[in-house]
This record gives C-alpha cells, sequence and structure tokens, in this order.
C-alpha cells in the first residue's frame, strides 16, 4: 500500500464522516431517555423521561420533581455510585457522563433512615 493510496482513502473517510456529522446536525429530533428513580421511597418508584439532548438539565430534574411531588428546589440528583450531578448543564452532556439511570433525592430526606 503506497501514501499516495492512504492519502486518498484517509480523505474519503473525512469525508464521509463530515458527511455524516452534519446530517446528525440537521436533525433536531436527537434526543436522550433518563430513568429517574425516587431514591427517597422503599419501594423506589421511577419516571422515563425523554427530552431533547439539548434540552437543559434544571427542566428535567423539575419534571421529575413535579411528576414525584417533591419540591425542585430542596432536591438533588445523583447517579447509581452517589455522584451529585450538576443542573447547570444541558441533558445530553449528563446523559453521556452519567449515563441514563439517575436517583432524585429530596435534600430533606437526606441522611434519614
Amino acid at each position: 500500500i503506497n501514501a499516495e493510496y492512504m492519502g486518498t482513502v484517509f480523505n474519503r473517510i473525512i469525508e464521509l464522516l463530515s458527511h455524516t456529522m452534519s446530517a446528525a446536525n440537521k436533525d433536531a429530533g436527537n434526543k436522550v431517555t433518563f430513568k429517574i428513580i425516587l431514591a427517597s421511597d422503599k419501594k423506589l418508584p421511577y419516571r422515563v423521561v425523554s427530552v431533547p439532548e439539548k434540552a437543559p438539565f434544571s427542566a428535567v430534574v423539575q419534571f421529575a420533581a413535579k411528576e414525584f411531588n417533591v419540591k425542585y428546589e430542596t432536591s438533588a440528583i445523583i447517579t447509581n455510585d452517589g455522584i451529585g450531578v450538576s443542573v447547570n448543564q444541558s441533558a445530553g452532556n449528563v446523559f453521556l457522563k452519567h449515563g441514563s439511570e439517575l436517583r432524585l433525592i429530596p435534600r430533606d430526606r437526606v441522611g434519614c433512615l
């Protein structure tokens, strides 16, 4: 395999990737799905929420808190590993960093048995 052939193959790959990325960016319907579990309830009820990738994660948390009848202002989101999740980012970013399964904890219940 010579260098000229490899250059042609490389350029073709870049062209295909560029085309794929531009097609993906045109599709505004990209969504992420979260399974949000109410950690303060022993029955561990959950809600499945699908939102656009670019939606603010704070809106996802507000919706989930409303569904569970808990106060958004006094709630926290954590991963199954106990890592806190900041609401000041997009839903797509949270999905990529932490996955789809999250836990909602009303802060007045933190530390309670």
